[in-house]
């Protein structure tokens, strides 16, 4: 796996440092850096990891199927 870019924002002339920071932070947001972070912060054993997909698909596929469900007026009696 390749290593991201570190995020990298130079200040434009008479910049706050308001408007610097909130450009750093969505080029951080941006780079998924915090996110990758959070993945390895602790380990995950492979029957856990599978249970948590297994979850996240059983719920996709739940909210698909509730959107593309009739609603109660237009189902055949």
């Amino acid at each position: 796996m390749s290593r991201p870019t570190k995020p990298h924002v130079t200040a434009r002339p008479y910049e706050s440092f308001e408007s610097l920071m909130k450009r750093f932070k969505r080029a951080v947001d941006k780079s998924n850096i915090l996110k990758d972070l959070r993945e390895y912060e602790y380990y995950e054993k492979p029957s856990v990891s599978r249970k948590r997909k297994l979850a996240a698909a059983k719920k996709r596929w739940e909210r698909k199927r509730q959107e593309t469900a009739l609603p109660v007026e237009h189902r055949p009696k």
